[in-house]
């Protein structure tokens, strides 16, 4: 059994850095969302700019830390996690109220949980919670107390509640009635999304003052990158969430005070070759695929600190595996990135037949290596990364083509034609759990993506895989689930499925004017304690 109590400090201290005078608070932030919201209901949220809303407007019952990765009461004073991991109980804070004045009670968390767990809702953050077939108990013995109970543990069962908005089971607003700091003003499909502060939010700083300190926010919907960038530059906007290495370093020459290298993100450049074996690809390149040895030397071929260097101009570390360094607690430090080593690579492939003449490799049968490489059109630092990497295995004799993609065609090729060698993405993580790569490492699954939907493990390191991932996520102990995943990446690391090639560093930019931040590499990086940021008399910012 284990024990979370943590004091109510929370709501009635700043997040980070000082206070401000009463008169510097108010005004607008305005930033940008990359695409069209989906959805305004927290239940349905799959992508980044209706969870960016969701995160704005959604009070939740624990809050994942952004800069210190550890939980922290909300909307829950406390909680406990028992019978292993398949109970968990809250004690809700008193006297809270929606956005339209109606009380939060127990009966609103154990009414969000009955609908999030609804099958016929199809809600992605409900199926983070189904470890096992069976029903959901929610009980509210009072209205400061919830109890849900599970048919099967749930691995980190707490985190999960980070993405759980609580709604209201009672207010004729409904969703839209909410506990965040902000709520939904008004939207303009196309143009933007305007949020205003919560009359009724519950957070307080230091000296009494009611948060969130900002009157309101304007989420302007704005795909075109160099249009953002030049946008900040004039003034327009104080934020840009997430920079690519090339406008980092173009923001840099111009405002040095408003750029941050953060460091490491959670998220990874990687590539693959095709193991499906129906693909549409000759039997003695699938034969290459299969092999570790291949697979590891071409990894080996690679270097990881040029792409670092070029690509993204220093913004960048080589990647060990399916875990950044970010990642504070489920990196497994034993590892290190395969280094940039060609004569290992060479000797590798001599073990498997291949021979080097010294301009071509060819294998046993004497086929010359050749292969394409696919990426998603439009994407420089993608395709510049391709380039290099046909540089490097062509000093090991092996030819590669690049061919570039738009998104949607890509998609079709890796996922349903399999009509590729092999691909060059990424993954972004958002979540710093194990049980958020679940639809990645088990065999079984439509994103186990260089051999997807197996119906029984073909390798006897992916069953191995399957076992593990399947092992940590049935047991709460921390501890012994960090065992288990740390033997996950240890596999990856030596099959190579994945050839993981960097984890780009978060970069971002925040205007001069707005105090109290704090960039970090979680996403939202740069807004994760909206509820105390505020224009400085320093600067500029449209939002003064």
């Amino acid at each position: 059994m284990r024990r979370l109590t943590l004091a109510l400090i929370a709501a009635s201290i700043l997040l980070s850095g000082v206070l401000p005078a009463k008169s510097q608070s108010g005004g607008e932030l305005h930033f940008v969302l990359r695409a069209e919201p989906k959805t305004f209901d927290p239940m349905l949220v799959d992508e980044e700019a209706s969870e960016t809303i969701r995160f704005l407007t959604g009070g939740v019952l624990i809050r994942v830390n952004r800069k210190t990765q550890a939980l922290e009461p909300e909307l829950a004073a406390s909680w406990k996690v028992s019978q292993r991991g398949k109970k968990i109980s809250f004690h809700l804070r008193d006297g809270l109220s929606f956005s339209d004045g109606t009380p939060f009670s127990a009966e609103d968390v154990a009414f969000t949980m009955r609908k999030l767990l609804d099958p016929n809702l199809h809600s992605p953050t409900g199926d983070s919670f189904r470890s096992s077939e069976g029903s959901v108990r929610v009980a509210a013995p009072s209205a400061r107390d919830v109890i849900i109970e599970f048919p099967a543990p749930v691995a980190g069962l707490e985190r999960l509640f980070d993405q759980v908005a609580i709604v209201s089971s009672r207010s004729p607003k409904k969703e839209t009635a909410v506990l965040g700091p902000f709520t939904v003003a008004e939207y303009k499909s196309g143009a933007y999304v305007l949020l205003k502060r919560n009359p009724y939010y519950w957070k307080k700083d230091a000296h009494g003052q009611r948060l969130p300190y900002l009157d309101s926010i304007r989420l302007d919907i704005q795909q075109n990158r160099d249009l953002e960038l030049l946008r900040f530059k004039r003034g327009e906007i104080q934020l840009i969430n997430n920079l690519d290495a090339s406008y980092f370093e173009n923001l840099a020459k111009e405002e040095p005070a408003a750029v941050h290298d953060i460091g490491p993100s959670l998220d990874a450049e990687h590539m693959w070759f095709n193991q499906v074996p129906a693909a549409p690809i000759p039997d003695f390149k699938k034969k290459w695929f299969r092999s570790a040895n291949f697979r590891l030397a071409v990894s080996e071929a690679i270097s990881r600190e040029d792409l670092c260097r070029v690509v993204f101009s220093g913004h960048a570390r080589p990647a060990v595996g399916p875990v950044s360094p970010a990642n504070l607690f489920w990196f497994n430090r034993s590892l290190q990135p395969h280094p940039h080593a060609p004569q290992e690579a060479l000797r590798r492939l001599q073990q498997d037949g291949f021979r080097f003449d010294g301009h071509v490799l060819r294998d046993g049968e004497g086929h010359a290596v050749e292969f394409s490489i696919v990426t998603n059109a439009g994407n420089k630092s993608r395709e510049q990364m391709a380039a290099m990497i046909q540089q490097d295995l062509e000093q090991i004799g092996i030819r590669l083509n690049i061919v570039t993609l738009d998104f949607p065609s890509l998609i079709e090729r890796i996922s349903r034609t399999f009509d590729y060698e092999l691909c060059l993405l990424g993954f972004v993580n958002v979540d710093l759990d194990p049980n958020g790569q679940m639809n990645v490492w088990l065999s079984s699954s439509s994103n186990h993506q260089w051999n997807p939907e197996q119906k029984s493990p073909a390798t006897p390191w992916e069953a191995e895989i399957d076992r593990l991932m399947q092992a940590q996520a049935s047991t709460p102990d921390q501890n012994q689930r960090k065992r288990s995943f740390d033997q996950v990446q240890k596999i990856v690391w030596d099959q190579q499925p994945f050839i993981y090639l960097v984890n780009k560093n978060a970069l971002a930019a925040i205007s001069p004017a707005l105090a109290n931040t704090s960039p970090v590499v979680l996403r939202p990086q740069t807004f994760w304690n909206v509820e105390s940021l505020y224009y400085s008399n320093q600067g500029r910012g449209v939002g003064q």
